[in-house]
């Protein structure tokens, strides 16, 4: 299955931004739905936010609502996830997936299995 490479995450403090990449080897437009995990140390990983990238709807976890949005750039096969106020609470592995089903994109999301190819993480640390 095609991997996904994500970059962008790093260490700020509270309050600060970063953006995340998500790069697919071939067009995003090829599957229905990129969606952001992330997993917290000792915690279950848990959806953050998804993007039906044909009309670019979003669904977003309500712990992030109002701070992280994401977009996509299809000449790019890129989806991005912007964190604007950060919390140390947001720290974590963040992990990019991608599903073929319009369905992957509902909230809550589906089981991770669900989702067919996935990207190896970026660390996202914020400090208080």
């Amino acid at each position: 299955q095609a991997q996904l490479t994500e970059s962008g995450g790093g260490s700020v403090q509270a309050g600060g931004s970063l953006r995340l990449s998500c790069a697919a080897p071939e067009s995003t437009s090829s599957r229905r739905c990129m969606i952001w995990f992330r997993q917290a140390p000792g915690k279950e990983r848990e959806g953050v936010a998804a993007i039906y990238t044909a009309d670019g709807s979003a669904n977003f976890a309500d712990s992030v609502k109002g701070r992280f949005t994401i977009s996509q750039d299809n000449a790019k096969n890129t989806v991005y996830l912007q964190m604007n106020s950060l919390k140390p609470e947001d720290t974590g592995m963040y992990y990019c997936a991608a599903g073929q089903s319009w369905a992957n994109c509902r909230w809550p999301p589906l089981t991770e299995r669900s989702y067919n190819a996935w990207g190896q993480g970026t660390q996202v640390t914020v400090s208080s």
